[in-house]
């Protein structure tokens, strides 16, 4: 570890927490009609950020804060995509919160909070660190998804998540807690160092790693802690939805190479915690895929598209070396790509008194913009991993570090479920192109939302033609950073 100024490592947080405290003031002083102030500032912070960030970004690690903090090149790479994620996640709400009383300074500081808790978990090098960043992150969802205090579903979405999210952080807190009494320190490169030298009480240590893989399999909506995804989905206001959706789990990668692959990476627990993942993986695929299929919400089958997604990334991370981490971080990238763009279309067929967010609210889309639905196939065709888009890739990818690590009948289930998946989204293209329109309302977004969703659209098309620049960078930053 390499030590500099010592607050450097943290600059991008202290500038977004002033930031926060600066919005709060100002928006005391800003009336409806010019909230889009409130809006700017918000933009301005998280652009300011990515600035910082990407000025500061080094290969070597360096920390903060007595160790608790470490800045390297893994972390750097994730800020900047948690950044852009957020900004664009502005760019596509902005339309839609403003019809339905939500373009508050409100949401905004929450928003910005979520992302501080992110940005802290993904440079936590201390499991006190990981845990607050974490607190922070889910605190601020479990608001956003209640931010619309007159709805019923809303509400009730924001209990359960609350109810749920707080147990899997007790599961965390109390593997953590067992962590210590097996290892007498909460530094992760410490743990590390102790559980190689075979300092530890194995028998602890196996307990926590079973509650610490219940409490990641519940953030990352794994199977069978998955339950909590589709009613949040459904039942929070679409923005938050697409918020949740996509930077939160790019954090939750983090999580999970800060906690299971720097702090419990020793051999001896790799393949403990290896063989619950596998377990984890199969199931998550199955249902996530086979439940996909009798949906007829698009929001709550995009929830266990999600589940299944996520059972790709913990393939990547169950093969246990360093191109299997590359791939699942890869994975999400894409992930987040994706589902931004496909929240993003809901968003733009939405209008005042109206969510389209049923899949008959698609039908005969070709008919109404050809160029909207042909971004829209492009998205379902890259969730589905038909080429030449980057869900191929990244799938491909996945399966190939499965391979090498020795689990051939693991990748075989992999793709059959992925064909299984392939069904629920080629059916909403064969609605798309094939169906009558159900709704016939013209489609008319702002200039930054069709320039955006556009861009997005095409990069899935981009990145499956040229996909290895993102993919070296991926697996760079994780070569340099553990």
């Amino acid at each position: 570890m390499q030590y500099i100024t010592p607050l450097l490592p943290a600059y991008p947080e202290l500038f977004l927490l002033a930031m926060v405290c600066v919005i709060l003031v100002a928006d005391l002083f800003v009336s409806d009609a010019n909230r889009i102030a409130t809006y700017a500032l918000t933009q301005a912070a998280l652009l300011g950020c990515f600035l910082i960030t990407f000025l500061t970004a080094t290969t070597e690690p360096v920390t903060t804060f007595s160790d608790m903090f470490v800045d390297d090149l893994m972390a750097d790479v994730l800020k900047l995509l948690v950044y852009l994620g957020v900004m664009v996640m502005l760019v596509y709400s902005r339309p839609y919160i403003a019809v339905r009383g939500m373009f508050r300074g409100e949401f905004f500081v929450l928003v910005l909070f979520a992302t501080l808790g992110m940005m802290v978990m993904i440079s936590a090098n201390h499991l006190l660190t990981l845990y607050l960043g974490l607190e922070l992150l889910s605190l601020s969802l479990y608001a956003l998804v209640a931010l619309q205090r007159d709805s019923a579903v809303a509400t009730e979405a924001a209990m359960k998540y609350f109810v749920l999210g707080s147990l899997a952080s007790g599961m965390l807190l109390y593997g953590m807690s067992m962590l210590y009494g097996a290892t007498g320190t909460l530094g992760i490169p410490q743990l590390a160092e102790i559980i190689l030298a075979g300092g530890a009480k194995e028998i602890v240590l196996v307990f926590a790693l079973v509650f610490i893989v219940a409490g990641l399999g519940f953030k990352l909506g794994a199977v069978p802690f998955h339950m909590w995804v589709p009613d949040v989905y459904h039942g929070a206001p679409t923005a938050v939805t697409l918020f949740i959706g996509t930077a939160p789990k790019l954090a939750a990668f983090a999580f999970i190479m800060r906690l299971l692959v720097q702090g419990l990476g020793a051999e001896q627990l790799v393949e403990e915690w290896s063989q619950m993942l596998v377990v984890m993986a199969v199931l998550t695929l199955a249902i996530g895929n086979v439940t996909a299929i009798a949906q007829t919400n698009l929001k709550r089958m995009l929830a266990y598209s999600t589940i299944g997604h996520m059972g790709y990334v913990l393939l990547g991370i169950l093969s246990g070396d360093l191109v299997g981490y590359g791939a699942s971080m890869f994975y999400m990238v894409v992930y987040v790509l994706m589902n931004l763009g496909a929240f993003g279309m809901i968003l733009l067929l939405s209008r005042v008194g109206f969510e389209a967010e049923n899949l008959d609210d698609f039908k005969g889309l070709n008919q109404r913009s050809p160029w909207y639905a042909f971004l829209m196939l492009l998205l379902m065709f890259s969730m589905a991993g038909v080429p030449p888009t980057v869900g191929f890739y990244a799938k491909l990818a996945v399966l190939q570090a499965v391979i090498s690590a020795g689990y051939l009948w693991l990748a075989v289930v992999a793709v059959l479920f992925s064909l299984i998946g392939a069904f629920y989204y080629l059916r909403l293209v064969k609605l798309m192109y094939f169906d009558t329109p159900v709704d016939t309302a013209p489609i008319a977004p702002r200039g930054d939302v069709r320039l955006l969703l556009s861009a997005n659209g095409l990069a899935m098309l981009a990145f499956g033609i040229l996909p290895e620049p993102l993919m070296a960078l991926c697996l760079y930053s994780i070569q340099v950073s553990l």
